[in-house]
């Protein structure tokens, strides 16, 4: 959004919850047909207003893109904060229900749809695309210093290096998971908390077998 958009849009408590209601819409857009129907004068539609109305909120499209998947992944993050949350006790959190919690968003299947359009669409723009791995970054960062909490003597680039797999590991399983590309199985489920709770713990590399 541009400066001065967002000044006019913030400085409010009525404009900031107009916004708001914009970017429902938009994502109601979003998950009813995709990113190709995402157009300005669907999402005024969607929300009962003029295409001027929506224009002074979000002067383009890519405006308006950028807000909903700023709000989704801030939203994303603002979840993965108390999962992920280090802290001074030795133990720390249960590596299992760690995992199991952050699964757990996995059991929304609009979440999961309109995630799996914004990796879409991450792939052929650009904007999106830094977008959407500035998130993954934070996300990283934050198993990051989880594990450094729980092993402080855990060399950088190991730590760095499992925070990467960790995130691999439980975004790419909401594909299978979700039914997109497959049927979660119980199985399936436990295998998976075991291997990313192995990059967590003390095990040298992730496999089932070592936790």
């Amino acid at each position: 959004m541009t400066d001065a958009a967002d000044s006019r849009t913030t400085n409010t408590g009525k404009g900031a919850r107009k916004r708001n209601e914009l970017l429902d819409a938009a994502e109601r857009v979003l998950l009813a047909s995709g990113y190709a129907e995402l157009s300005m004068r669907a999402v005024a539609t969607e929300a009962g207003v003029r295409l001027g109305h929506l224009q002074y909120y979000f002067p383009a499209r890519s405006d308006l893109v950028a807000a909903v998947l700023d709000r989704t992944l801030g939203r994303s993050l603002d979840r993965l904060g108390p999962l992920l949350a280090t802290s001074p006790h030795p133990a720390g959190p249960d590596p299992a229900s760690l995992v199991r919690g952050l699964l757990a968003d996995q059991d929304d299947p609009a979440l999961v749809r309109l995630f799996t359009e914004l990796w879409a669409l991450a792939a052929v723009d650009t904007a999106v695309s830094d977008i959407v791995r500035a998130f993954y970054r934070g996300y990283g960062d934050q198993v990051v210093a989880h594990l450094r909490c729980r092993h402080p003597a855990l060399p950088e680039a190991e730590c760095r290096a499992r925070a990467e797999v960790f995130v691999m590991l439980i975004e790419g399983a909401a594909l299978f998971r979700s039914g997109v590309a497959a049927h979660r199985a119980p199985q399936t489920d436990d295998l998976l908390v075991s291997t990313a709770v192995a990059l967590l713990t003390d095990g040298h590399t992730a496999g089932a077998g070592q936790v």
